[in-house]
């Protein structure tokens, strides 16, 4: 059977929920290895049971924390040369892209980057030109190298218990580019943007008030976005921004509340699963891509929706 390598990309020993969308991804192909580069792999190993992964293979060793993205692109680099995989599949973050270009140019293949689809022949589907155009591309030189977006698809639920194997790496000094310090990003309680089941986002419609956009978000466990007129006014800090110069985000549910819908706004969103826009311009743009439409002022609409979920 067709082997596919998957990167199990953690942060701060916490596996996302990403890794198992790159499984589902990959059982379309072929059997799935999730290759683990870390210096503490024990508690990333159990946080994988419950993917359709059929064995792990870890590599170990201080490199990753000193050297981070090259030593895990050389990681993956000799995985790859023992297993000879059919593909390898990689979240599409900028972290991954990075991870992805650099272990392309080690291995001398070729790589398609935020990919929304995946078939069981490798042929990738992507979303180009702010969403304007539909593509669909394979990789006709060496091992493809894939990055998909977080979101692209259900994660497919397996009890499966992997095979474990150890893989001592060598590291030969090349990109040694080291990392003197490390500081995680403060997280409060909501989820990561990129990978939010949920997003709600706040444009200039919200006059600088996210209160309401922020208390319909936590009621629905979701993650608060914002447009760029919003972060570019200060109103909500630029790691929350939702477009083309910002974030990408596919989630099932996207609210966009106060938002027009300006491309730069939609190329960052318009895949999401459904769409639900509130903005009192009955002829704004977003209402071109969304699914569901409330004409009416957020701060009379967003009230009256929260206190129904409340309810």
């Amino acid at each position: 059977m067709s082997n596919v390598l998957i990167l199990v990309d953690h942060v701060g020993g916490i596996v996302p929920r990403a890794v198992g969308e790159l499984a589902t991804f990959g059982k379309r192909v072929g059997s799935v290895t999730a290759v683990i580069c870390s210096s503490k792999s024990a508690d990333l190993i159990s946080q994988l049971s419950t993917f359709a992964i059929d064995k792990v293979i870890v590599c170990e060793g201080v490199e990753f924390e000193k050297y981070s993205v090259s030593a895990t692109a050389q990681a993956l680099q000799t995985v790859i040369a023992k297993e000879s995989p059919i593909a390898v599949l990689i979240t599409s973050s900028a972290r991954g892209k990075e991870i992805a270009g650099r272990l392309a140019v080690r291995c001398e293949s070729g790589l398609i980057t935020d990919a929304i689809d995946l078939d069981s022949s490798l042929v990738a589907t992507q979303s180009v030109f702010g969403g304007s155009t539909t593509v669909h591309s394979s990789v006709s030189h060496g091992v493809p190298i894939i990055t998909l977006r977080s979101n692209a698809v259900d994660v497919v639920q397996d009890s499966n218990t992997p095979v474990v194997e150890n893989l001592a790496v060598t590291f030969d000094g090349v990109d040694k580019a080291v990392v003197t310090s490390v500081e995680p990003a403060v997280k409060g309680g909501r989820p990561e943007l990129t990978e939010a089941s949920i997003v709600v986002s706040g444009g200039r419609g919200t006059d600088g008030n996210f209160a309401p956009v922020e208390e319909f978000a936590d009621l629905l466990g979701a993650a608060v976005g914002a447009s760029r007129a919003a972060t570019d006014a200060g109103w909500y800090p630029h790691a929350n921004q939702v477009g083309q110069t910002g974030k990408t985000v596919s989630p099932q549910l996207y609210v966009a509340c106060g938002i027009s819908g300006a491309i730069q706004h939609r190329a960052g969103m318009q895949t999401s699963k459904t769409i639900v826009a509130i903005n009192k311009d009955p002829d704004a743009p977003i209402f071109d891509v969304a699914d569901f439409g409330v004409v009416g002022d957020l701060f009379a609409v967003l009230p009256q929706a929260i206190g129904a979920l409340q309810a």
